[in-house]
């Protein structure tokens, strides 16, 4: 195969059966590639948490924070393989992820347990905005399947917000 035909290939529409319109499969896959971005950004920043937390709540926070990293890693296939199922193409590198993710890492050295928890929080809550405008996209696409995917997350979220909330709640 040479070069030119090897091109084509690549650029070539995955021609999935769907009865989303072009506009659709394109605004939709590209909102999902984003929003996966985002998620395996929080997942990492909240096993980085999870691993590198200390203080007097230890155990707890410790366990929280591995729960609700199970929460994210398990929305990363489905995901995926919504934007796939729509004839669009996905992530296919951590240098993808950097340049599509929204919410900040965090590299610093020392982070105390409660700004932890704060951080995240706020990550979550930045999550549900950008899931409520993917919401807000798949809707008007008529795309039922991801607009009822998003709402469980969405769900999902506000209770990983409520429980950080929670948690770093001065008596």
């Amino acid at each position: 195969m040479d070069q030119t035909s090897a091109s084509t290939l690549r650029k070539a529409s995955l021609n999935t059966p769907t009865d989303l319109g072009q506009n659709a499969r394109i605004d939709i896959s590209g909102a999902l590639t984003a929003l996966l971005g985002d998620v395996f950004a929080l997942y990492l920043k909240t096993k980085n948490f999870h691993w590198h937390l200390s203080g007097p709540h230890f155990r707890d926070f410790h366990l929280m924070l591995d729960d609700q990293a199970g929460q994210l890693i398990g929305m990363t296939d489905a995901i995926a393989e919504r934007a796939r199922k729509i004839g669009g193409a996905t992530l296919r590198s951590v240098g993808h992820i950097a340049r599509v993710q929204r919410l900040l890492d965090n590299d610093a050295d020392f982070v105390t347990a409660d700004d932890m928890l704060a951080e995240l929080k706020s990550d979550n809550e930045q999550l549900i905005g950008i899931m409520r405008q993917v919401h807000d996209l798949t809707s008007e696409h008529g795309d039922v399947a991801t607009t009822s995917l998003l709402e469980g997350w969405v769900d999902e979220a506000e209770g990983r917000v409520w429980f950080l909330f929670e948690s770093n709640r001065k008596s």
